[in-house]
């Protein structure tokens, strides 16, 4: 692994591995999408059930990827690598995009089982909503200054205090009274779920999880070719 932390190992390890990682999503994500409409309706959510398979993914794949952006953040601040502050860097876009996706899907959701696209009093809504918060954040604070490693260790600070809010949102249906019904998936006596939901959902996941894998090595990877030829750059511009 540290070996890899070496971005011509990184570049050349990857290289491969990445278009594997995008033939992996696509198969999945055809399958899971056929599983999906596959399934029948639920007998209390009618079809409404199937924005499930799209919304559970997505909050999962944000928290994930803010996860990666935290882990690399740390790895980025305190032994001031360039590849974890690229990694930090090219999780940030995916991830936002998830969390926005699961936002919107869930008020999609919403409005048909709580009767209101949004519930200010939800602690599961808002602690997501303050995570997506957290990914503008991120990059409006490295897009703000223009030096560029200023901007990486301001970054960097702010990735790890968001860390703080993944619990909170993983916790926050058991913590507090919620209208956000409680985990489906990872819980004490098994998932709640049928079959006929369950599979689906997995592939889903499965398929999203490989989907991030991708976009986010194709990301490091052109972060990693792009500060190579702005170095390039700038070592000709002084020399002229």
């Amino acid at each position: 692994m540290f070996g890899l932390a070496n971005p011509d190992r990184f570049l050349r390890f990857t290289r491969p591995l990445t278009p594997v990682l995008w033939v992996v999503a696509g198969v999945l994500l055809a399958a899971a999408s056929w599983l999906a409409f596959a399934a029948p309706e639920d007998y209390q959510q009618g079809d409404t059930v199937r924005i499930m398979f799209v919304h559970v993914p997505a909050a999962s794949l944000g928290l994930m990827a803010y996860g990666a952006l935290g882990v690399s953040s740390f790895f980025a601040l305190v032994f001031r690598h360039a590849l974890a502050d690229a990694a930090a860097r090219a999780a940030a876009l995916p991830g936002a995009a998830f969390t926005g996706l699961a936002l919107v899907t869930g008020s999609l959701w919403g409005k048909p089982m709580w009767g209101a696209w949004w519930a200010w009093g939800d602690a599961r809504l808002m602690s997501v909503l303050i995570l997506f918060l957290f990914y503008l954040g991120y990059m409006a604070l490295r897009a703000s200054i223009d030096d560029e490693q200023k901007a990486a260790r301001a970054a960097a600070v702010l990735g790890l205090v968001g860390l703080v809010n993944l619990p909170i949102v993983k916790f926050s249906v058991d913590w507090w009274n919620t209208l956000h019904q409680p985990a489906s998936l990872l819980r004490a006596g098994g998932p709640s779920l049928t079959g006929e939901f369950l599979t689906p959902l997995l592939t889903m996941m499965a398929a999203w999880a490989a989907l991030f894998l991708a976009l986010w090595l194709t990301a490091i990877r052109t972060e990693i070719v792009r500060r190579r030829v702005l170095a390039i750059r700038t070592r000709r511009a002084l020399e002229a």
